[in-house]
């Protein structure tokens, strides 16, 4: 049986180890039963670099950045191939989303995974 199981576009869950690994190149993020953002390089980002003002005079169109006294942009990247695995917006002083909580023990049941909790 293989273990490994895909959760989003770039995190695995390798369910034998209960471990998260970014599925583009395998890198380790951690223990499945913890954030998997723990194990990723964290980048803050100010939402003017991401998001720049633009005003169209002609149209009488303008488009503002966010704030950064109310904004922060938080970006999770692969600590080995770089891969930019998560972005989240949250205003300063937010503590990072613990976004992913799986049942492990009933995947394990599930996919037949060795070492299930009894």
């Amino acid at each position: 049986m293989d273990a490994k199981r895909r959760i989003t576009e770039h995190l695995d869950l390798d369910l034998q180890n209960e471990r998260w690994a970014c599925n583009r190149c395998g890198a380790d993020l951690g223990h499945a039963r913890e954030s998997y953002k723990r194990g990723c390089l964290i980048a803050a980002r100010d939402p003017r670099e991401v998001h720049p003002s633009i005003v169209d005079r002609a149209k009488e169109e303008y488009t503002f950045a966010p704030d950064p006294d109310w904004c922060r942009i938080v970006e999770f990247y692969c600590p080995d191939c770089g891969t930019l695995m998560e972005t989240e917006y949250l205003p300063p002083g937010h503590p990072l989303t613990y976004d992913i909580e799986l049942d492990i023990d009933a995947l394990k049941r599930k996919h037949g995974a060795q070492g299930v909790a009894p």
